[in-house]
């Protein structure tokens, strides 16, 4: 099976984090549960990890959400690591006032401590959900994200 660390983060909200289910309440009956369900270990490991930083970055946020809007540029790892497509749905979502200043940059972050070399539009808005529902205050922005996800709806009218 060659899961990721994003199937992981996709089948823990799907099961737990949605509020229908409580999780476990030992991490050890957690990843016993993903191993059980075909993860591996050491992708279980770096999910959770990804998540505890997710944790520590929202306990901690850095930047003024009432920032005016700004130009953001890319570096060369973001461009190579997130396509055209993954850009261009961050730029949407800000403006579309879904997505903070904040919330793009802690989006971005998280994507990028994923170790995929390229992170897909799909990957993306599910990193997105997860930051929007570790994020005080942002119960409108998330549903409207939420929506976009199961419904895959098209986000961009051509």
């Amino acid at each position: 099976m060659n899961e990721n660390v994003v199937d992981i983060l996709i089948y823990l909200y799907e099961n737990y984090m949605d509020g229908e289910q409580a999780p476990p309440s030992d991490q050890h009956e957690l990843r016993d549960e993903l191993i059980q369900a075909g993860f591996p270990s050491s992708e279980i490991s770096k999910a959770f990890d990804w998540l505890d930083e997710l944790a520590d970055n929202t306990q901690n946020p850095q930047g003024d959400p009432h920032q005016s809007h700004s130009l953001r540029i890319f570096t060369d790892e973001e461009r190579t690591r997130l396509d055209v497509d993954s850009r261009g749905l961050l730029l949407f979502l800000e403006q579309s006032d879904i997505l903070t200043q904040t919330a793009r940059e802690l989006v971005i972050d998280r994507a990028l401590a994923l170790d995929t070399a390229v992170i897909t539009e799909e990957e993306l808005k599910w990193i997105i959900l997860l930051v929007l529902m570790n994020q005080p205050g942002q119960e409108v922005a998330f549903a409207r994200m939420e929506d976009m996800v199961y419904n895959e709806a098209p986000v961009f009218l051509h």
